[in-house]
């Protein structure tokens, strides 16, 4: 069988499959899995864009768009995007074992302490990522969407940005969430969210489904005991602060089996990121998901 690449360069979303590597999960379904860790990227130093339209849906998924890659997951509000901009058919075909969480947080001794103190505020978070529209769909319960001011800041940039006085409030996910609580940062609202999976053309419903099958018992390993796999989580940290296994909240690591993309969820998150002007409202179920994927016995 030929090699599937799958991109897997953060622990919290991935954490199911670095479990089915570890574990021999792939292997006893007779895949040869390679998970990239690793993308090249074009895009050093802080950047403080303030138009999403400037930055692309797939600055963090290149690989993919230049069929150096099968398959990859993140936020589902994202997903949806890129299936529509992708141009090698990219379509969502599941929603992921990861539920995920960000939380916006601030300096220790920030004067800001509930949500809806960041009226006009500028607030960092990866634009057409989870943090993106994660923070729009929280404060919008807080402050008039006027008052709602994101720039775009890569991945651990904006720990870093926030934590030297660049910025005053940021968004971010594991293992952040708990560098940040350790080093006393107040975390002003955090909320879980769904995640999809977006695959190509080239990864065949069968494989898929053996896919899901070897990531299912990662995600009934992690249930078992998650603790002795948090060691990605320290590792991904280590360039910025040193943690250790009892740091972790571990009931913010949320997972479940992968299954089939309801359509219902589709039309509501198509819906709110239109109103947001992130996506085209006219876009189809059947445009954006192939829900063929998932053979009925997975």
């Amino acid at each position: 069988m030929p090699k599937i690449k799958i991109e897997a360069t953060s622990a919290v979303f991935y954490l199911p499959y670095y479990v089915a590597e570890e574990e021999g999960y792939f292997t006893d379904e007779g895949l040869d899995v390679e998970l990239i860790r690793h993308r090249p990227s074009d895009e050093t130093g802080l950047r403080f864009i303030e138009d999403p339209r400037k930055v692309s849906s797939f600055s963090s998924f290149k690989l993919f768009e230049a069929g150096a890659s099968q398959l990859y997951n993140a936020c589902e509000w994202g997903q949806l995007r890129r299936s529509q901009d992708s141009q090698v058919n990219g379509k969502v075909v599941a929603r992921r074992a990861a539920v995920a969480s960000q939380a916006i947080i601030v300096r220790p001794d920030s004067p800001y302490n509930v949500p809806g103190d960041l009226a006009g505020v500028r607030v960092g978070v990866n634009f057409h990522h989870g943090s993106h529209y994660l923070v729009l769909q929280t404060l919008e319960g807080f402050l008039p969407r006027a008052d709602i001011n994101l720039v775009g800041i890569k991945g651990k940039e904006r720990f870093e940005a926030l934590r030297d006085g660049d910025i005053d409030a940021v968004a971010v996910m594991e293992p952040w969430i708990t560098v940040a609580e350790k080093q006393g940062y107040k975390v002003l609202a955090e909320a879980h969210y769904y995640g999809a999976e977006v695959a190509n053309d080239s990864l065949d419903a069968e494989t898929f489904t053996r896919i899901n099958r070897a990531v299912t018992r990662g995600v009934d390993r992690i249930h078992e005991d998650i603790r002795p796999y948090l060691k990605h989580f320290i590792a991904q940290a280590a360039p910025v602060a040193e943690l250790a296994p009892e740091d972790f909240k571990t009931g913010r690591l949320r997972y479940v089996h992968p299954g089939p993309y309801p359509e219902d969820q589709f039309t509501r998150t198509l819906d709110w990121v239109a109103s947001w002007g992130l996506i085209d409202s006219g876009n189809e179920f059947g445009a954006l998901v192939d829900s063929g994927k998932i053979l009925q016995e997975a």
